[in-house]
């Protein structure tokens, strides 16, 4: 009976149309009819998903991908570095006609202007109109100014390579002996009155003794084939600890006419600077700063760091010596003629850094072209500023070399927020 009722009451369903509908139960309740509408009850319909249209693809499948353009350096800093190249120049020009009229006979610019074009047989601008005044350019004015621009280019340029190799803002010429050794060569000669190069003997002197000093650090400072920056900072100002009391023994030794000599010679002057003079420095300084700029790009990968720029396929050692070579050069040149001049090496190229950035390529001619205005116009406040008399030139930049890097100091402490 149980059977047939069942199946009585429940015909079979027909076939049910998607979406399927539930199966629906009579009112009456019972296990068997709970279970087979359990049973033939569809789960429910879930919606199927949007078809998503496959992306665009731009690059073949079959060719290699072309890697993505490196973006190009801004314009603006090109042009910045132009037209600070062109206004050193303009301004270092301005500076020296301005440097060679002034003094107790003084020159119209224009007159030098013209004094100049005339000596190139271009007929362009007046001559001096004092008769003594276009010798007293060509036998005393120009050679002190042509020394005047060599030296700086030097200090400026060393200053600036320096920099580089030891990736130190504060090295300057003088942190590998160059200035001390030299005074050590002239401070000699003017003690013991030797006169081996008649009245180059003095020069001679510093020149061979700067190179020896340096040549002395880079030896001490080289170990299993290498050196390292720190090390040769450290010999440096060992070297020149020596050095200073060698000069003060000198001092010791000489009479009141030689320690007032060596006084004047370390202050630093261009008084008596001749052709000759020039002649002698100007092939030694172009050689300096014609090699460093080769070595440009290999400074700026230096600047990475000793590591990065051994995989990048540059010798290290080898620039570092190189760089050395080509500044000692430089600097005993600049040295030899003129004294001791302190802080041109070491401010110069911090501004034109603040200009140009810290690409060498740039930055040591802009240096070179810094560091000769700044002492022209060292040079002429020297001579003009107290009536017959010819202040020294490495006070002066002294003075005013001391508290401006002091500033810039300052300016860097604020900026990276204290030296921690």
């Amino acid at each position: 009976m149980t059977t047939q009722h069942h199946v009585g009451a429940h015909p079979v369903p027909p076939p049910v149309a998607w979406p399927p509908r539930p199966a629906t139960v009579e009112s009456h309740d019972c296990p068997d009819c709970r279970a087979r509408a359990a049973v033939a009850a569809p789960a429910p319909a879930v919606a199927p998903e949007p078809a998503v249209a496959p992306r665009a693809k731009s690059i073949d499948r079959g060719r290699p991908a072309t890697p993505p353009k490196v973006p190009d350096l801004p314009p603006t800093h090109g042009r910045r570095a132009v037209v600070v190249l062109a206004g050193l120049a303009v301004a270092l020009f301005l500076a020296g006609l301005v440097s060679a009229g002034t003094g107790q006979l003084h020159v119209a610019p224009d007159e030098v202007f013209g004094s100049l074009m005339h000596k190139m047989n271009i007929s362009l601008g007046p001559m001096p109109s004092h008769p003594n005044g276009d010798a007293v350019l060509w036998n005393i004015r120009f050679p002190r100014l042509v020394m005047c621009l060599l030296v700086g280019a030097a200090l400026g340029a060393s200053g600036a390579v320096m920099q580089g190799v030891f990736s130190n803002p504060l090295a300057e010429p003088a942190v590998i002996g160059v200035s001390s050794g030299a005074a050590v060569g002239a401070c000699a000669v003017i003690v013991f009155g030797w006169t081996f190069a008649g009245s180059l003997t003095i020069a001679a002197a510093a020149f061979l003794t700067a190179l020896f000093t340096t040549l002395l650090v880079y030896t001490l400072s080289r170990r299993e084939g290498r050196t390292e920056a720190v090390t040769l900072v450290l010999m440096g100002i060992a070297v020149q600890a020596v050095c200073s009391g060698l000069i003060a023994y000198l001092v010791f030794l000489g009479d009141t006419a030689s320690r007032e000599q060596i006084v004047f010679w370390q202050l630093g002057s261009f008084n008596g600077s001749r052709w000759q003079h020039v002649y002698i420095a100007a092939p030694c300084i172009a050689v300096g700063i014609l090699g460093v700029l080769f070595l440009s790009k290999q400074l700026d990968l230096l600047a990475l760091g000793e590591r990065p720029a051994r995989h990048l396929g540059v010798n290290v050692e080898r620039l570092r010596l190189t760089s050395i070579v080509l500044v000692t050069l430089c600097v005993a040149a600049a040295v030899a003629f003129s004294g001791i001049i302190a802080f041109i090496g070491l401010v110069v190229p911090h501004l034109v850094r603040m200009a140009v950035g810290p690409g060498h390529t740039v930055l040591v001619p802009a240096s070179a072209l810094g560091g000769a205005l700044v002492l022209t116009i060292a040079d002429l406040v020297a001579r003009t500023a107290v009536d017959y008399a010819d202040l020294p030139i490495g006070m002066l930049t002294a003075l005013v070399g001391g508290p401006f890097f002091f500033w810039l100091l300052m300016r860097a402490r604020a900026k990276a927020g204290g030296w921690a």
